[in-house]
């Protein structure tokens, strides 16, 4: 099947409709046990409060990645914009970035607009990139922005000049310093944290409950016809992997501390399989470095950049 060129003209000046997300305190539950909260340990003081609170539930504490939830359903949404044609089959995740504005309310009623911030022609792949900026209609307060990059393959050679087209509009509301560039980069040192969880085999079947429900992660003959033996784990469960073991190791627990995640998506997980989070702390820059690796397999399956308030880290 021949789709059409993508035209940029049409799909940057589309107006994306918002998007609304209900939330309750049992979905905020379900979530961080979607992404392997409290661990081994259920008694485990740092994260049994994201699951439980003698006060009740509407005291448990929200993990800052149950904001990715707010975009879900983006493919459906990109199918219908104006000027964009692609292969939903060819679409990979590339990367996410979230920013935190105010702790998430245990439960809430979200609406999220959307604005397409990035576009490059990469010849045999489109690049598109995405911001979602959600807030709470109850209070008005802006919550969080969803930074969300994903390759479009056998979409490129859209471009009608050159060099290939290439637009990018990023907008933030965090008064972010660049980061300084070490002499080494931290991931040519040894560690300073190590932390090793093994995923459930039902971990993909448990992480779609919080609304991901494409067939790859649970559906056994939809994975072998994408060319995996079995279902995967979704990225996103493995971003939320990544962000727990800082809150826990960094963090004191404390959610709150968390101003931004950045996430690449480099590799599949195999829901059973073993996640190691490497981290490397920059004290100066309270910034945490990690990569996440399938211990099984010796591969890197995600790496990233969080950045933290400088108040009550452990960095």
């Amino acid at each position: 099947m021949v789709l059409p060129r993508i035209n940029p003209d049409l799909l940057l000046a589309a107006q994306l409709p918002v998007v609304d997300f209900t939330y309750t305190e049992r979905d905020v539950a379900i979530y961080a046990l979607g992404v392997g909260a409290p661990g081994v340990d259920a008694c485990n003081p740092t994260e049994l409060p994201f699951l439980y609170h003698p006060d009740g539930q509407s005291s448990i504490k929200v993990l800052p990645t149950f904001a990715v939830l707010f975009a879900n359903n983006f493919v459906v949404l990109l199918s219908k914009v104006p000027g964009l044609h692609f292969d939903s089959n060819l679409l990979l995740h590339g990367e996410q970035y979230l920013e935190v504005y105010k702790p998430l309310p245990t439960h809430g009623n979200i609406r999220s607009s959307i604005r397409i911030s990035g576009l490059q022609d990469k010849v045999k792949a489109a690049v598109l990139e995405l911001e979602v900026l959600s807030h709470n209609m109850d209070t008005g307060d802006v919550l969080c922005m969803n930074r969300i990059t994903v390759f479009l393959r056998g979409a490129g050679g859209f471009s009608t000049s050159s060099p290939p087209f290439s637009y990018s509009e990023r907008k933030s509301q965090l008064n972010l310093t660049p980061l300084s560039k070490p002499s080494v980069p931290a991931q040519e040192l040894p560690p300073d944290i190590v932390i090793e969880e093994q995923t459930h085999p039902s971990q993909a079947l448990l992480y779609r409950l919080s609304g991901d429900y494409n067939p790859l992660h649970s559906d056994p003959s939809y994975a072998k016809a994408a060319g995996f033996p079995r279902p995967i784990l979704h990225g996103l469960c493995t971003f939320g992997y990544a962000t727990r073991a800082i809150i826990q190791l960094c963090c004191g627990g404390d959610p709150t501390l968390i101003q931004s995640v950045q996430g690449r998506f480099l590799l599949h997980v195999f829901p059973g399989e073993t996640l190691v989070t490497e981290i490397w702390q920059n004290k100066k820059e309270s910034v945490a470095t990690f990569k996440l690796k399938v211990k099984e397999r010796g591969k890197v399956v995600l790496s990233g950049t969080v950045r933290l308030h400088p108040r009550g880290s452990r960095l």
